[in-house]
C-alpha cells in the first residue's frame, strides 16, 4: 500500500471528526511516512508497520470520543463515546450487545417512567385541588409537589447510573486497546 492510499484510507475512515483532529493525525502519519522513507524504508513496509488504516481509525475515534467524554460531559458526547467504542470492539460486540442492550433499554424506560412521574405530579398539583381530591387541595398541592421532587430524584440517580455505563463503557474501550494493541504491533519501531 501506498503512503497516499494509506493516508486515504485512514481520513475515510475518521470522517465526521473535527478538521483540525484530522489535521493533527494526518500529519503525525505524514512524518512517520517521512522519518521511515528518511531512513531508507519504502512506503509499502511504513504502511504494514503502521497497521490496517481502517483500524488505526477505529482506535483513534475512540480516544476522541473518550477525550470529549471527559471534557464535555452531555449526552451527544456520551452516545459519540459509545459509538467509537462500539466501532472499536466490532469484535466483542457479540458478547457485549446482549449485556449493554439490554441495560440501555431499561434505563430508557427508567428515564420514560421518571418524566411520565413528573408530569403526572404536575397534573395532580395544578387538578387536583379542583377536582375534589381525597383530603382537600392542600393535600393535592402536596402530594403533586412530592411526585414531582420523587421524579427529579429519580432522575438525577438515573443521570449518575448513566455516567457510570458510560464511564464503565470507556474503560472496557480502553482496556481492550491495550490488551489487543501489542498483538497488533509487536515491539513496531515506527509506532515509537
Amino acid at each position: 500500500m501506498t503512503r497516499n492510499e494509506f493516508i486515504r484510507r485512514l481520513k475515510a475512515g475518521l470522517k465526521g471528526i473535527p478538521e483540525a483532529d484530522l489535521a493533527d493525525i494526518v500529519a503525525d502519519y505524514d512524518a512517520h511516512f517521512d522519518a521511515a522513507l528518511a531512513e531508507g524504508r519504502s512506503e509499502a513496509e511504513v504502511a504494514e508497520a503502521l497497521g490496517n488504516p481502517g483500524r488505526l481509525a477505529r482506535e483513534l475515534r475512540l480516544e476522541a470520543g473518550i477525550r470529549n467524554w471527559q471534557s464535555d460531559r452531555t449526552p451527544s458526547s456520551a452516545w459519540a463515546a459509545v459509538l467509537a467504542f462500539m466501532g472499536l470492539a466490532t469484535i466483542d460486540i457479540l458478547i457485549l450487545l446482549p449485556v449493554v442492550l439490554p441495560v440501555l433499554g431499561v434505563m430508557f424506560g427508567l428515564f420514560v417512567a421518571v418524566v411520565a412521574v413528573f408530569i403526572a405530579g404536575g397534573f395532580v398539583m395544578i387538578a387536583g385541588p379542583f377536582s375534589g381530591f381525597p383530603g382537600g387541595a392542600f393535600v393535592a398541592v402536596f402530594a403533586g409537589l412530592g411526585l414531582m421532587a420523587a421524579a427529579v430524584g429519580a432522575g438525577a440517580l438515573l443521570t449518575l447510573v448513566g455516567i457510570w455505563v458510560v464511564n464503565a463503557l470507556m474503560w472496557f474501550g480502553r482496556l481492550h486497546y491495550r490488551v489487543i494493541e501489542p498483538a497488533i504491533h509487536p515491539a513496531d519501531p515506527a509506532r515509537a
